[in-house]
């Protein structure tokens, strides 16, 4: 059986990819920060797709080397990781100067570094077997600045640039590396910003349909939705301040 390991699994567009995965025969390693969270995902993946081996692991990826812990514990499993797919990251809300150092530090370490280190793990795995696919999960929160939302849409800027970069590398060795730029989605995302969801946010199934798909067909970068295509091409200007009107009159 092929293997697909899955960050920040448990909910939102890591636990609809993780299913969408799993309708097509691959087994999934789910990974998330929550014990709890992950068994209540592995028995809904149990009840929805039981011929489909599932495994959970606990690691909270926001932490120093905590990628590096999580590869080992990946060739603890003895499972060969076919897709790897870097979903997990959270935002934060306010004016730069307000947001605590340390929850900065962790956005940073969730959402650039331990992306980085485990594609750097995984890939040299998926060379000497030339074979391989990751998914990148940035945002369209990658294509300009976010005031008021700073350290997040930065963090999505560099794991962009990167996956790009690295496919460009990957291309020679026999292995694929997309980007998933969602816009807005219905996920928990909202919530741990403190803020509610915006009435258009697309369901997380249909993001993981689009992204699965774009996988599938190796695009370089997947957009889910004709809307999110005509936004990417707004000069970023304007989307900057559209972004720091929405955030300060709405939000904080």
């Amino acid at each position: 059986m092929k293997y697909a390991l899955v960050t920040g699994a448990t909910s939102g567009i890591g636990i609809a990819i993780s299913r969408v995965l799993a309708r097509k025969g691959y087994g999934i390693v789910m990974v998330s920060s929550s014990l709890k969270h992950l068994k209540g995902a592995k028995r809904s993946m149990d009840e929805r797709f039981p011929e489909i081996k599932a495994y959970i692991i606990e690691e909270d990826l926001s932490i120093k080397d905590s990628a590096i812990r999580l590869y080992n514990k990946v060739r603890e499993l003895g499972v060969t990781i076919d897709i790897l797919v870097n979903n997990a990251g959270f935002g934060l809300a306010g004016p730069a100067e307000r947001i605590g150092i340390h929850d900065d530090e962790k956005l940073l370490y969730l959402n650039i570094t331990a992306p980085t280190i485990l594609c750097k793990l995984f890939l040299r795995d998926m060379y000497k077997r030339r074979n391989g696919s990751i998914l990148n999960v940035a945002s369209m929160a990658s294509f300009q600045p976010g005031p008021y939302n700073s350290t997040y849409f930065a963090s999505k800027s560099y794991l962009y640039s990167y996956s790009r970069a690295i496919r460009h590398e990957a291309k020679g060795h026999g292995v694929n590396v997309c980007t998933l730029c969602p816009g807005t989605t219905r996920t928990r995302f909202f919530k741990k910003e403190g803020i509610k969801t915006p009435v258009w946010a697309m369901p997380a199934g249909k993001v993981a349909e689009y992204a699965v798909d774009g996988l599938e067909k190796n695009k370089a970068v997947i957009i889910p939705g004709n809307i999110n295509k005509i936004l990417k091409a707004v000069p970023s200007g304007i989307k900057l301040a559209a972004v720091a009107y929405m955030k300060k009159h709405n939000n904080l």
